[in-house]
Parts: C-alpha cells; sequence; structure tokens
C-alpha cells in the first residue's frame, strides 16, 4: 500500500512540475534602429502575474537619441513589458513605426492624461507638458516649427490640450524633432513593443 502511495506523489510532482513550466516559442520580429546583436532571448517570470518577457540584445543603428544613445550601442529591449506594466514618463522605448519598417528607439515624454500644449517662443514652439517645458537628455528644450508643430498642434486642438487614454508622446533627443511624435503623432499603447535599458 505504500509503495503505491508514494507512486501516486511521485506522479503528481512530476504533473505539478510539467504544468509550472513555461513552454512558449518567442515570436521573432524585425527590429529598427535596432538589429539583434545575438540571441540572448529567454524569459523572465514575474510576480505577481503570469507575465513573460522576452529580452533581446540589440544594436541602435542611427543617432536621434545621441548623446543618451550612439549609434552602434548595444541596448536591452525588453519585449512584452508592457503587458504586465504601465508606461512611464522618461522610459525609453521601441515603436513600431508604420513609415518604417524596422522599430524607432525613443523616449517617452508624454503619457494618457498629461496636459499638452505649445507655447510659441521666438519664431518655434515649445513643448509643454503638465505645464513644464519639455527638455532632452541635455537639459536643452525641444523647439518646433513647420510640420513638426503642425502634426502636434493638430493633436493639441483636437485632444483639447490632454493626451487621450493609451496614447503617449515619443520624441528623440533632437530638439528640432526627428522620426517621432513631431512627425508621427501622438502614438498609441499596441504600438510601443519594448522596454529599452542601456
Amino acid at each position: 500500500m505504500n509503495k503505491r502511495l508514494y507512486i501516486i506523489l511521485a506522479v503528481l510532482l512530476v504533473v505539478l512540475i510539467f504544468l509550472k513550466s513555461d513552454f512558449r516559442i518567442p515570436f521573432s520580429k524585425e527590429d529598427s534602429q535596432i538589429s539583434k546583436s545575438d540571441q540572448n532571448v529567454k524569459n523572465v517570470d514575474l510576480e505577481p502575474q503570469d507575465c513573460y518577457i522576452r529580452v533581446e540584445e540589440m544594436i541602435v543603428r542611427g543617432n536621434s537619441l545621441d548623446p543618451l544613445i550612439k549609434s552602434e550601442q548595444t541596448i536591452k529591449a525588453f519585449f512584452d513589458y508592457y503587458n504586465c506594466y504601465k508606461i512611464k514618463r522618461e522610459d525609453i522605448v521601441l515603436f513600431d513605426y508604420a513609415g518604417n519598417k524596422n522599430s524607432v528607439i525613443k523616449i517617452v515624454r508624454g503619457i494618457s492624461g498629461d496636459k499638452f500644449e505649445l507655447i510659441k517662443s521666438n519664431s518655434a514652439w515649445n513643448i509643454i507638458v503638465n505645464n513644464q517645458i519639455v527638455k532632452n537628455s541635455e537639459g536643452k528644450p525641444y523647439l518646433i516649427s513647420g510640420n513638426a508643430y503642425k502634426m502636434l498642434s493638430l493633436y493639441e486642438k483636437d485632444y483639447k490640450g490632454v493626451i487621450p487614454e493609451n496614447a503617449y508622446l515619443l520624441l528623440g533627443n533632437r530638439i528640432s524633432g526627428s522620426v517621432d511624435s513631431t512627425t508621427f503623432g501622438l502614438v498609441d499603447k499596441n504600438g510601443i513593443v519594448a522596454k529599452v535599458e542601456i
């Protein structure tokens, strides 16, 4: 009788271990101003939910975040991170921009619910979020004009100066704008595919 009990307990233990394991196969994705440096892919189990994040080392191509992140610099991209955590202001992210075959790397400068406006400064416009002039990583204020101003002013008018739910303001480090929200406007959360660490 004791042997039978031990066998049943051993089988239950094996079943529990099997059920606890994760057998997901990470999807592959083209990268942007970013390319894979190697296949350092792993799943990270996060508490308290069943959240899985795919981590990849990637190489940045382009200099829109220079000097914060330089071209050819290796970064870590945490795919599916935002399925588990909120996007925060100042996060560095990868965004799937339809105008590019690859993702772009940008900084979150405004999040859902932020007050958002453009204020004239000489011959250009400052971007204001929550009554503060938005500045790049070097402490220089963004100063936009032309098409960049036209793009963001449409959002300011349409949303009455508040960034809507699930929308984000993404900017590079160039104060006049780059391939960022000054080009493609506010972005939906679904387009933000990874958090970046440098």
